[in-house]
């Protein structure tokens, strides 16, 4: 009994040696197991053999989890178990689960995809990185309101306006619809179309409005006009392509005003209420232009005691005090650029509370350059419900056409014409110049026709050079580019259009969509960058149906191939004559037939340009440059301010 209390309180010393001299009961325990634990790791001997769960790997609980969901999703659709052994022992599974199984690489995928097809041909390989290369070019955010985007609001049905076609039209069968299109070279697309009506009668225009086209001399609807005011007069959503000159103008005006009579006849507009309808157009220029057009319908029905409807010019650079009382007055239609919009929305001077009817005018440019693009969003967060939307332009790429979709409720498209074909009313002449040569021979080509006269210049200085020559030599001129102040701008185009000067010198800010009916001959001082300006500079003449001519003058120090390269292209399209020195370039894409057969798209489905694919598209190109360098980091990238 002695030895046994002796060996007794020899344990106890042990135990209050390893406490520490405390009386913690659980510090013994953990630190007895981690001595133990380091004598198994240095003598694996030692482990037990009767230790069921010691010599089996640890299985982690939510790998346990995931093989028993496994298993129970597979007992549950009638297949196999997921494991070769149900769990035992708490949960460890007999087999590892399904995620842990090696997966196939996508390089043995690939290679045994190209053994089971072949390898692709060369055009099917070029058609592939068109695709990749436009699929890349479109990831844009649709264009839509902020509020629509967020909350995820789809429109699937059009606004009505209560108009229909007359009764004989709608009884028209479909296929004899489509013969009168076909016989008119009107292309369509969309569901449900209105049939082209070849009358204003027809169309049920108030007298006031016939009288005002009467004495116009527009006895006849154009074909843009014959099928593109059925469709804006019911309700429907649309794009409107068509050749300059064709009379796009009319189009979106007329129903803007008829829309905002009829609500004016349902219940008239309060004071600080309206707009109803609202056109956005590029530059004050057209505006200006656009805004007289409807001012002039809207007097003629004040005349014949219609409600008044009242129509205002929203543009930066003139007196915003009359703006400000006709809103205070109630506000039917405007007409704007963005600027001076945003400006009056973010004020709270204007609201578009009520505003059902918005058109964008030359749509390419407003929804393709960067600036623009973001004020047409900043404005369509202001409407408050569906409005009925319109775009119009005579040159829309493919992948602006795609991106403009996006804004519009089951849309019609109207197409008359290739979209950035040129006009062919008008004479196109495309001369080589050499530099110097350039202003004396202009004066020999202003001989060719009778004044009035436009000249157009890629560059401020060269307008301003341009101008100063042809005074100097007794020319009656006047001159128009961005720098100059509004009035400046404003008093040189309406001397221009009274026949007060004979020439108009002036940038591309007036080559869109401005209206001079009586000019007879335009000169391109220089090929400008892109060919879609060239389109709308030569539009200029050759409008409603008149014949004009275009001159053009080139070097191949100032153009570059790929422009060069378009415009023989656009030539021979209009079959117009090619100078032997375009016949004598280079053309990659005469040995591209197969890809152009296979794709289905004539040239650059980017831009529209018809002597180059979108692989080698300038356009494309550039604008990767500018977001490059917009997005770039100068202050982070190399810390010694070596890039800056």
């Amino acid at each position: 009994m002695a030895q046994e209390d002796d060996t007794m309180r020899g344990e106890a010393s042990e135990q209050r040696a390893a406490t520490g001299g405390n009386g913690d009961a659980a510090r013994p325990v953990k630190r007895y197991r981690r001595d133990e634990l380091d004598k198994e790791e240095e003598n694996p001997m030692l482990l037990s053999e009767d230790g069921d769960d010691e010599g089996q790997e640890y299985v982690p609980l939510r790998k346990r989890r995931e093989a028993e969901e496994s298993r129970l999703v597979a007992l549950l659709r009638g297949g196999r178990r997921a494991g070769s052994a149900e769990p035992d022992n708490g949960g460890r599974a007999g087999s590892e689960p399904p995620g842990d199984r090696p997966k196939e690489s996508l390089l043995v995928i690939t290679a045994r995809n190209l053994k089971q097809t072949g390898a692709p041909t060369e055009a099917q390989a070029a058609l592939q990185e068109e695709e990749d290369i436009m699929r890349h070019a479109l990831q844009k955010q649709a264009l839509k309101a902020v509020k629509e985007l967020a909350t995820g609001v789809e429109y699937t049905h059009s606004i009505g306006t209560g108009w229909k076609p007359p009764l004989r039209y709608r009884r028209i069968p479909q296929d004899l619809q489509q013969q009168l299109r076909d016989l008119l070279r009107i292309v369509c697309d969309g569901r449900s179309i209105p049939p082209p009506i070849p009358s204003f009668a027809d169309m049920k225009l108030p007298p006031a409005v016939l009288r005002v086209l009467a004495s116009k001399g527009i006895k006849k609807p154009t074909q843009i006009q014959m099928q593109g005011l059925p469709v804006a007069l019911s309700g429907r959503d649309m794009i409107g392509i068509a050749s300059t000159g064709s009379g796009k103008t009319l189009v979106f005006t007329l129903p803007m005003i008829l829309i905002a009579l009829q609500e004016e006849m349902r219940m008239p507009l309060g004071q600080n209420e309206g707009p109803i309808g609202m056109v956005i157009c590029p530059s004050r220029e057209l505006a200006t232009q656009t805004y007289e057009i409807a001012d002039m319908y809207c007097q003629a029905l004040n005349a014949d005691r219609y409600p008044e409807v009242r129509v205002m010019l929203c543009i930066g650079g003139i007196d915003p005090k009359p703006m400000y009382e006709t809103l205070r007055r109630g506000l039917h239609a405007v007409v704007a650029t963005p600027g001076r919009l945003k400006d009056l929305l973010h004020k709270k001077r204007m609201n578009l509370d009520i505003c059902r009817y918005l058109c964008l005018d030359e749509a390419d440019r407003m929804v393709d350059q960067v600036g623009f693009e973001d004020d047409v969003r900043d404005i369509l967060s202001f409407f408050r419900g569906q409005r009925q939307t319109l775009m119009f332009s005579a040159t829309m790429p493919a992948k602006i056409k795609a991106f403009a979709e996006s804004a519009l409720v089951d849309p019609v498209e109207v197409n008359v014409g290739r979209a950035g074909a040129a006009n062919m009313d008008v004479i196109q002449e495309v001369e080589y110049v050499k530099e110097e040569a350039k202003l004396p021979y202009l004066l020999e080509c202003l001989q060719k026709t009778a004044p009035p006269v436009l000249v157009f210049a890629e560059n401020k200085r060269d307008v301003d050079i341009i101008h100063e020559y042809l005074l100097v030599q007794g020319v009656e001129a006047v001159a128009v580019h961005g720098d100059k102040a509004q009035e400046d701008r404003h008093a040189a185009i309406a001397s221009f259009k009274k026949g007060d000067a004979d020439v108009l010198v002036a940038t591309d800010v007036a080559s869109k969509g401005l209206d001079f009916p009586d000019i007879q001959h335009v000169i391109n001082y220089d090929m400008p960058e892109e060919i879609e300006n060239y389109v709308h500079r030569i539009g200029r003449t050759g409008r409603c149906g008149k014949t004009g001519v275009a001159t053009t003058f080139i070097n191949t120090k100032q153009c570059s191939e790929t422009i060069l390269l378009d415009l023989k292209h656009l030539l021979k399209e209009a079959k117009q004559r090619v100078p032997h020195f375009l016949l004598a370039l280079d053309d990659p894409l005469e040995a591209q037939a197969e890809l152009e057969e296979k794709s289905g798209i004539k040239g650059c489905s980017y831009c529209g340009g018809l002597g180059h694919r979108v692989t080698n598209c300038p356009k494309l190109k550039s604008e990767d440059k500018a977001k490059s360098r917009a997005n770039k980091d100068y202050f982070g990238s190399g810390g010694f301010g070596g890039e800056i």
